[in-house]
């Protein structure tokens, strides 16, 4: 079995510490006016509004509080509307210590809440795209994030495919190894490839997709 096949209970955790590390300076080195601009990858928020989203999910993570319904986008919208009163600084500081405590949860609970983790990667690169950062999605946490898209997409029975990837050694097959369709085929960058499994955009990037659209990819709905 290869690594991606085998759970690391660790990496979520491990992602998220990265990131953490990345993107909380980012944030606190900005000003206040940064948090209003609106994100392309996530219509209808604000840079806050995402980071308000990311902070309480992880804090439902981190306090097991599970209601029906969590994590719709109703959910979501209510989490956002319940930290309309608190400041930048106060949000950063939530996520902060969601990205810090919410790994070892994760750990134990055998894969099911592992998809959060690399939701909260993908999340930061949406900030700091709208940023005008470059390499928004890859960064230190790009092998990480790769190895447990590999994973979930496998896990889903997702649309099979194989990537030859730019910058990583060895092809990675992604999705479900036993569909009956044959596989997709992507040419192109790591950070390319998670930008069309997340649904992101890919305007400008170089790359090749044979056999599967766009949208078949994205994990995410």
């Amino acid at each position: 079995m290869t690594t991606a096949e085998v759970r690391d209970p660790e990496l979520p955790g491990r992602l998220l510490i990265t990131e953490r590390d990345a993107l909380v300076p980012l944030l606190r080195a900005r000003p206040d006016d940064d948090f209003a601009l609106a994100t392309a990858a996530c219509p209808g928020w604000t840079v806050r509004d995402v980071l308000a989203h990311c902070s309480s999910a992880l804090m439902r993570v981190v306090e097991s509080r599970y209601e029906k319904g969590v994590f719709s986008p109703e959910a979501n919208d209510r989490d956002i509307a319940e930290r309309a009163d608190w400041t930048n600084a106060q949000v950063v500081d939530e996520l902060e210590r969601g990205m810090t405590e919410a790994g070892p949860v994760i750990a134990k609970a055998g894969g099911k809440l592992d998809m959060v983790a690399l939701g909260e990667w993908v999340h930061a690169g949406d900030v700091r795209d709208t940023f005008g950062e470059p390499g928004a999605y890859a960064g230190p946490g790009l092998p990480d994030a790769l190895t447990l898209l590999v994973r979930i997409t496998r896990e889903k029975a997702h649309v099979p495919l194989h990537a030859d990837l730019d910058d990583v050694d060895e092809p990675q097959r992604l999705g479900d190894p036993t569909a009956a369709r044959p596989p997709a085929r992507y040419i192109g960058g790591a950070a390319t490839l998670v930008r069309l499994y997340a649904g992101r955009s890919v305007k400008g990037a170089d790359f090749e997709l044979v056999g599967v659209e766009p949208p078949e990819l994205n994990i995410f709905g």
